[in-house]
């Protein structure tokens, strides 16, 4: 598999995006023009202004941040620039790690509900149950705090305590804990069989991805005979993405040969390349792709890469189309720069930028009633000054990222087991790499 030192992320992740970390801050570029100097000083001028005259004592370091956002943000919906916490919050994400208690959570009547507690985790360890309220966090009423405000409160260092209380149906008074947190390892990947095909659904690429995609297969062939499996759902709908070495690695797992993915950045000296290694952990078997409008970016790289290579048959509705990549750019204690800087293409050498990527077998998944009216589709296309795609139309990208809760329910994940099953046919079924479309 293709290791790299760079950071590179691609999906929404981080704002939909794609990126690279390079160790400097200082890059060769073209000289400015006495005109571009001219303009900074009256930048200069304005900010003494405000600094000076504004009706209340602005914050300096806030002005500066939002002028160098303002800048970015002109550019792009996806460069920006991260402050010191930003950046670190982007790589407590990359790797799929952080200090913590362990629970899936989310808001209900004002407080902080329990979903579930992970599995050997200090939460778990300590007696938290699943439908828990979390009324106080170290003795601070939990109320009027938004569910991301409390998470970071219960996000922290290793080894360091933190004070629940708990209020629990049943309990006739509220529940006090204390618990030490720990590392919290999020996993990347989530895996079941479904009788004879095995599931594999991809939240999203840090770290830990690939590592959990090997882990995952292994125990589904553990669990199904060899004989007995009918082959593989890789489900990457909802799949904001992240990195870019990831995506590669998860698209190589299904591969033996074929580039995966190129960048190209402003100069042509830019280009890179991706290509699979020989060594599929799937031993061959059909695979069929999830995807929807909820897919982006890293997500769009390893269907693009098994759709074109013909390794695996895409399934469901229009991706959101995010093909830009970012290179995150560390300013030393400032934070760091998050700057598009190459788009990237498919094998077949298409860019996805404001189109996605198109099913190679359409089906629509119809919202319940209570989300009908509510829930628009969104794309790469809709997004306010993204970069205009070399294939973009007024159809544009995206769709639906609507998944139900229930397999029962779920018409894709249905329509794609009965393909795998040979209940349904489909001539983009199954997938020849034979056939695989390759740039010329």
């Amino acid at each position: 598999m293709i290791r790299r030192a760079s950071l590179v992320i691609v999906g929404a992740l981080m704002g939909a995006t794609a990126m690279s970390v390079i160790n400097t801050a200082t890059l060769p570029a073209e000289a400015a023009g006495s005109s571009t100097y001219r303009e900074l000083s009256i930048f200069g001028d304005v900010f003494e202004r405000v600094r000076a005259q504004y009706v209340t004592p602005p914050k300096e370091d806030q002005l500066i941040e939002n002028a160098i956002n303002g800048m970015l943000t002109s550019l792009d919906p996806h460069s920006s620039y991260m402050n010191a916490k930003d950046a670190d919050d982007m790589r407590t994400q990359t790797r799929g790690e952080f200090g913590g208690l362990g629970i899936e959570v989310t808001m209900e009547d004002e407080l902080v509900k329990v979903i579930t507690p992970i599995d050997d985790t200090p939460a778990a360890r300590a007696g938290v149950l699943a439908g828990d309220f979390i009324a106080k966090i170290d003795g601070a009423d939990v109320r009027g705090l938004k569910l991301e405000e409390a998470v970071e409160k219960m996000r922290g260092a290793v080894n360091t305590p933190i004070k629940l209380t708990l209020i629990r149906k049943g309990a006739d008074k509220p529940i006090e804990l204390t618990i030490m947190r720990d590392i919290i390892a999020v996993r990347a990947v989530k895996s079941r069989v479904e009788n004879d095909v095995g599931y594999l659904r991809v939240i999203s690429f840090t770290e830990k991805t690939y590592d959990d995609l090997e882990a995952a297969i292994t125990k589904i062939k553990e669990e199904v005979p060899a004989d007995k499996l009918k082959g593989y759902v890789l489900d990457l709908r909802l799949n904001p993405g992240g990195l870019l070495d990831q995506a590669i690695n998860v698209s190589d797992a299904f591969l033996e040969r074929g580039e995966v993915v190129s960048t190209r950045g402003r100069n042509e000296d830019e280009t890179r390349r991706f290509n699979a290694t020989p060594g599929d952990i799937t031993d061959g078997k059909p695979v069929i792709v999830m995807v929807n409008g909820g897919s982006a970016s890293a997500s769009e790289i390893v269907a693009g890469a098994l759709q074109d290579l013909r390794r695996a048959t895409v399934l469901g509705t229009r991706s959101f189309g995010k093909g830009s990549v970012q290179t995150i750019i560390p300013m030393g204690d400032a934070g760091a720069l998050r700057l598009t800087t190459a788009l990237y293409y498919t094998p077949s050498g298409k860019s996805i930028q404001g189109t996605g990527i198109t099913p190679d077998i359409t089906v629509e998944q119809p919202l319940p009633a209570e989300l009908q009216g509510k829930l628009e589709a969104a794309g790469e296309s809709s997004l306010r000054g993204h970069i205009q795609g070399q294939s973009e139309t007024q159809e544009g990208s995206g769709s639906s990222a609507y998944v139900p809760p229930e397999a029962k329910d779920d018409l894709q994940l249905q329509y794609a087991l009965e393909l795998l099953r040979g209940q349904k046919t489909d001539k983009a079924f199954p997938a020849n790499p034979e056939k695989a479309e390759l740039k010329k």
